[in-house]
């Protein structure tokens, strides 16, 4: 076979010159058979002979061996080190122009030999953008797209693949070919080759490549993609299949427009199918799949028109199949259902409803199974959704009288960010009323822990919250007893530090739970504050232009509750604060002007 090889090589640089067609055919033939027996071993001949550079002036449309030159090229770039030579050798450009030939044996040909030029290859890809072949294989998916018989379906198979290999994770390439419209394309010939499977397999993987790039999107949204993967979807019964729908949904699925056609489409009813087959079973690939199709649930309930349309005023069937996921013994699908309602309470309808029809008793006994050793997502999930349902008024003071409070105190302990975080935001959503705030801020063990976790640098959001939480307490008790807690277990300086925090609505929160500070406990609170710089940090904050109007008014307010502390006081005479002050007379917003006067006097009658 190697003299064989080796014969009919010196023999077609021969023929290649001369032209002969049969000979040369009778060479192409042998070259053909030899990569069938052993690929690696003759492509490396093949290089070895220097008969690339021969292939470029076979390549001729009227030739009649030109569809076996094709071949072959296609055949040896299936090995990696065969991709550069076939560029060096100058393929590209005369195989980009064999795809405007007629001859349905050479486009064949040429798709492959290209595709395997692109595979993983740089230079490969490079050559063919240059030569313009993205945009004549498109133009032919467009005017075959209809044609059913199994030869084109075949040729349209190997365009999908030579485009996959072009632009696999190319951004470039990949917006490319969607600016030059594949995408309806694709979708077209999904709608009318689903009964192929390859050609289906085909179109699914490149829609899973341009579906990842965020401008594809809006293309996607003006297909009917969403109903052509759902009608495909419901026929499959294979996992693998199923996967592969999977993958291209999920990134589609982030887009709103999407989401509201794949939820007409009916792909809910069928996710739901899914976790009703699979909830009891304990196979890899059943466990897998409940898991993919319960995230892709919460994922459609994401979007504000498609959750609504879901929610059906919360007697659609989708609602109550997801509320039944809640009491679920399966974690999967305890989170899923967290995470609905997390997602259905995002306005005070939705939220209302859903409280006034048992959901907080639901979520509280959810979280009362993940209390010792528990699911961290779960608790997460049903914090996240106890948190939104407390942002309307009507619903605090139910969820208050439900023990919503108690239940989220048991998770004090929690020593992941995740969980501390959603506990925070779900105590400060539910403290508006005095009575609330008093109780919670009387209670050292939480406050002992909220200044433990003002200090919490390397989680910014559980820090934040706890030093929202500490000033929610104060402004909403206005109570002596709370104060007296918070300074005891260390609070103050937080409060001081959070007053230069570079959000306003932060920096005023500690600015008014302070004044009230000045204003019921000086006396207790005195220490503390003067050892944080609170007079330092309030006469940079007057001074400096960028401070916000209300963060100026609140310091004068402050500053004016601080005169009844000798020391304080004294600080303030010492740092010229009536320079600072005389000037915000003249202050372009009316209440700093006049505040700015009330406290000029109150300096001044103090001096």
């Amino acid at each position: 076979m190697a003299d064989n090889l080796s014969d009919t090589l010196k023999k077609l640089k021969i023929t290649a010159v001369d032209r002969t067609e049969d000979s040369l055919e009778g060479c192409l033939d042998c070259l053909l058979q030899a990569l069938a027996q052993n690929n690696m071993e003759t492509s490396e001949k093949i290089q070895g002979s220097g008969i690339l550079q021969l292939f470029a002036s076979l390549l001729i449309p009227q030739s009649a061996c030109t569809a076996k030159v094709a071949n072959i090229i296609a055949e040896v770039a299936k090995n990696e080190f065969m991709r550069i030579p076939c560029v060096d050798a100058g393929l590209i450009s005369p195989l980009v122009q064999l795809l405007n030939s007629k001859d349905q044996e050479v486009l064949l040909q040429t798709g492959r030999a290209l595709g395997n030029i692109c595979y993983d290859s740089h230079e490969g890809r490079s050559a063919v953008d240059q030569a313009g072949g993205a945009q004549i294989v498109i133009d032919h998916l467009r005017s075959l797209c209809s044609i059913t018989d199994p030869a084109n379906e075949k040729l349209l198979t190997v365009f999908c693949g030579m485009l996959m290999n072009y632009s696999n994770e190319n951004d470039s390439l990949q917006a490319q070919l969607i600016n030059m419209g594949v995408i309806p394309t694709l979708v077209k010939l999904l709608g009318i080759h689903c009964q192929n499977a390859a050609l289906t397999e085909m179109c699914l993987v490149a829609f899973g490549n341009l579906a990842e790039l965020e401008s594809s999107k809006e293309q996607f949204a003006s297909t009917n993609i969403a109903e052509e993967l759902v009608k495909l979807f419901k026929k499959q019964i294979e996992h693998d299949k199923r996967e592969m729908i999977f993958e291209v949904l999920a990134p589609l699925a982030e887009n709103d427009a999407i989401k509201l056609q794949l939820v007409e489409a009916g792909l809910v009813e069928c996710l739901l199918e899914i976790v009703q087959q699979k909830v009891d079973s304990d196979k890899e690939d059943d466990i897998a799949e409940l898991k993919t199709a319960s995230d892709l649930m919460v994922l459609l309930l994401l979007g504000d028109e498609s959750m609504q349309k879901l929610f059906e005023g919360g007697k659609g069937n989708v609602f109550q199949r997801v509320l039944s996921w809640i009491p679920s013994n399966n974690h999967q699908l305890q989170l899923a259902g967290a995470l609905a309602i997390a997602n259905f309470a995002r306005n005070d309808g939705n939220c209302i409803h859903m409280v006034d029809n048992g959901i907080v008793e639901k979520l509280m006994d959810l979280l009362g199974r993940h209390v010792e050793e528990g699911n961290v997502t779960v608790q997460h999930a049903a914090l996240s959704a106890l948190r939104n349902l407390a942002i309307p008024v009507v619903n605090k003071a139910k969820m208050l009288s439900a023990g919503v409070t108690e239940a989220v105190l048991k998770f004090l302990k929690s020593e992941m960010p995740p969980v501390q975080f959603k506990l925070l935001g779900t105590l400060r959503m539910l403290i508006d009323a005095q009575e609330a705030a008093e109780q919670l801020g009387k209670n050292v063990k939480l406050v002992e822990r909220l200044v433990e976790w003002c200090e919490a640098k390397d989680h910014a959001g559980v820090m934040g919250e706890s030093n929202r939480l500490l000033s929610a307490l104060i402004r909403h008790s206005k109570s002596k007893d709370v104060i007296k807690t918070i300074v005891q277990s260390g609070g103050i300086k937080h409060l001081v530090t959070m007053a230069t925090s570079e959000h306003v609505i932060m920096q005023n929160e500690a600015l008014v739970a302070l004044a009230l500070i000045a204003a019921l406990e000086l006396g207790t609170a005195e220490k503390d504050l003067e050892s944080a710089k609170l007079v330092q940090i309030l006469h940079k904050l007057l001074a400096d232009e960028r401070s916000a109007p209300e963060i100026k008014y609140n310091s004068m307010v402050l500053i004016c509750a601080l005169m009844g502390s000798e020391s304080l006081h004294k600080e303030v005479q010492d740092l010229a604060f009536l320079d600072v002050i005389s000037k915000l007379r003249s202050h372009e917003n009316k209440s700093v002007a006049q505040q700015a006067s009330l406290t000029e006097q109150r300096l001044t009658v103090e001096s």
